[in-house]
């Protein structure tokens, strides 16, 4: 145990502050915004805004892939994810805690906005049990899938190379994780038949590729430079 917990945190030193506060902020922020539901005006068609910032978890995942390796950016991935469940247990404890929200102001809707507040930042366990399953399932299957790939097509190397192992592994590991939620969540606890959730797990998946797609350019960037910061540093990656 105190040699796995030496191996992370040597894991984590390597990695640039900057990779880990916008994974851990993508988790955070996708995990509120998913509370709102998204009128697509398709009725097979569900989705929420968390697909707003879910993007930024998997570009950030890409990032650390590209320039750490596989377990580095799967320790990334599973390190913030349990920042994010400390930041479920303030937002369950800001809940309960007597007291009311400023939004709730409004005459004789008070009591009715105040708990609707309440429970949309308190969260419902096997809403957050499911979505954290997924997603560690999913960094797994995103970081060594595009690992994988960059070994058989030339690793770091240009653009096209970095698109490639991004949009893949993007694609695949999006549908992972709308596919264990939809199958531990939507299914379970609402009924959602099998076609609905692969439905809605390939829908889900393409969007959130087209995100990809448009900020990967930044990933790139933010990737050479961290790599050019590394090789004049003599750090090597971690695997």
């Amino acid at each position: 145990m105190k040699k796995a917990l030496s191996a992370i945190g040597h894991m984590l030193s390597s990695v640039h502050p900057l990779v880990l506060a916008l994974s851990v902020l993508s988790i955070v922020g996708m995990n509120l915004l998913a509370n709102k539901s998204i009128d697509t005006g398709v009725p097979w068609l569900a989705l929420d805004c968390g697909i707003l910032l879910s993007w930024l978890a998997f570009l950030s995942m890409d990032v650390a892939t590209h320039c750490y390796g596989p377990r580095t950016a799967t320790v990334v991935s599973l390190v913030s994810l349990g920042l994010n469940l400390v930041m479920v247990g303030i937002f369950f404890v800001a809940s309960v805690v007597p007291g009311v929200w400023g939004e709730s102001f409004v005459d004789g809707s008070e009591a009715v906005i105040n708990t609707a507040l309440d429970h949309t930042f308190g969260g419902t366990w096997f809403v957050i049990l499911g979505s954290s399953i997924a997603y560690a399932v999913s960094a797994v299957v995103n970081n060594f899938l595009n690992w994988g790939i960059g070994e058989r097509v030339g690793g770091r190397g240009t653009f096209g190379t970095f698109a490639l192992r991004s949009y893949v592994s993007t694609f695949i590991a999006q549908f992972t994780d709308n596919m264990v939620f939809a199958l531990i969540v939507s299914r379970t606890f609402f009924g959602w038949t099998l076609l609905q959730c692969v439905t809605c797990a390939v829908t889900g998946a393409v969007l959130e590729l087209l995100f990809e797609v448009f900020f990967s350019p930044i990933g790139y960037r933010i990737s050479r430079r961290l790599l050019h910061r590394a090789d004049v540093g003599g750090v090597q990656v971690m695997g």
